[in-house]
Formats: structure tokens, sequence, C-alpha cells
């Protein structure tokens, strides 16, 4: 399946990366995941970390049986440490995540895991892994074209998701996040600016992530919307008919490829 976040409906209620094979919707209500057209499925967005409360409860259950759901995004970026964002720990979302396995079958819980040193030599050493957390799913999300580099560090690819299996998160529970935005109010770590990747360093980006990590259950382009002025996907004609292309030939093959049967 694949996700790009942020800015997914227009005014009219209309699914808008649905038109280059995004699949897998950005959701904060029922009524936009039971607007989505045939084949797509909602990931909906909660971003809360406290633990089972009553504002989780009244979020989460709306959607048990709905057919359209593929899951929920517990936490964007948490901190268990609290230095850099709110406190976040590994305790209130494995309450979150097995509160949902037990309720809502069949549904994924997935957060996007933000590195604790830098960039350049990333760790998450001390954050979440399916061990602490019975999360599901987890986004490791370099973005290696920023002004510094002038151009795209690949190799950026290959540490975070070294960091990630140091951290005890297997391969077969991350999810990839690519670089699709650029510009704006963003300042990297470097003391520079992410740049929009061009149509060659975004086809570079994908198959450095298609050689590590070929499988995968779903993948996740940043972002579809603009999100502090910069320049995103969803302005991006050309980068949009790269997803095009990859998306819907992907789509393709697993509705092509012959079923193989587990007795």
């Amino acid at each position: 399946m694949h996700f790009a976040s942020n800015g997914n409906f227009n005014s009219n209620g209309n699914y808008l990366p649905g038109a280059v094979g995004f699949n897998l919707a950005d959701v904060s209500s029922v009524t936009q995941l039971n607007s989505l057209p045939d084949g797509v499925r909602g990931l909906v967005w909660v971003g809360q970390c406290n633990g089972a409360d009553t504002m989780f409860l009244n979020t989460v259950r709306p959607y048990i049986g709905n057919a359209k759901l593929f899951g929920f995004y517990l936490m964007d970026d948490p901190d268990p440490t609290g230095l850099q964002r709110r406190r976040c720990t590994a305790d209130n979302l494995k309450v979150e995540s097995d509160w949902i396995h037990a309720n809502v079958p069949g549904a994924k819980t997935f957060i996007l895991l933000m590195t604790t040193t830098s960039s350049r030599k990333p760790s998450f050493t001390g954050t979440y892994n399916p061990t602490n957390s019975h999360v599901d799913l987890f986004g490791i999300d370099p973005y290696p074209c920023r002004t510094e580099l002038k151009g795209c560090d690949y190799n950026e690819i290959d540490l975070y998701i070294a960091a990630a299996e140091s951290s005890e998160v297997p391969r077969e529970s991350m999810v990839p996040v690519y670089q699709t935005f650029g510009g704006g109010n963003w300042v990297d770590d470097g003391g520079g600016q992410y740049t929009l990747p061009t149509v060659s360093q975004l086809e570079q980006i994908l198959a450095r992530w298609d050689a590590l990590i070929p499988t995968h259950v779903f993948d996740y382009a940043y972002s579809w919307g603009s999100q502090n002025a910069d320049t995103a996907l969803g302005s991006s004609p050309d980068l949009q008919a790269v997803f095009s292309r990859r998306n819907e030939s992907s789509i393709n093959f697993t509705l092509d490829r012959p079923r193989i049967l587990k007795w």
C-alpha cells in the first residue's frame, strides 16, 4: 500500500493522492474514511500518547468495524525523553496499541520514529520497538536532500535502517519514508534547508530503499500537502508522475500475482 500524508482532501471532500496511485489515505474523521473510493483504505491520525484514556477511546471507537479502516497512526516523532517534544512513553503506546489489537480486529498501529541524535549519525536507542511498545509498524524517515549537501546523501537511508535494526526494529516492521518536500521554513539539523528532490534524485531515493527493503506493508511519501510554506508532492506534477508509474505498477502486480495457498 502507498501513503502520502497531509492535505489529502480538497474542499469538496475528494481524495487527491488517489489520482497517482496512493491507496492508503491520511484520515481524521469517519466521514473522510467513508468517503474514500473503492480500493482505498484509511490510516487514522491519533497523536495522543496518553494511554487508553477517555479521549483516546472517543477517538478510536467510532472506527470499529469499518471495512475501509487500515489502522491507526498513533504518534509522529514521539520523544521518550521529553527533551525535544512532549514526553511519550513506550508504556503509553503499548497500552494504546494493545487496546486497538484487542478491540479493533485486524487494525495495524503505526508510529514515525524520531532519531535522538543527528541525522548524520542517527540513533533510536532507548526509543521504541515492537517489544516495548507493541506497535506494529515503524516509519523510518531519512530526508537526504539538503542545501548544505548540495544534493542528496543517499547513504543516510542505510544509516537510518541500520540504526533502527540495532534498536530491535526488524526490517519487516519498517515503513520506508520518502522525501517529497523542500524549501519553506524548515531548517535541518545541519544548518541548511531541505530541498525538494528532482525526478532523478527521487528515483535514486526509491531505488536505494527498494534495494534495502524490497517488501514492506506500506510506504510513505512525506508529504502530499505543504506543512511549513514548503513545496510538497501535491504541487509537483513531475514527482507525481514518478509515483503514478511506481504505485500503479505495484498495485497491478499485487492484483495480478497468483495466490499461494498455505495448508
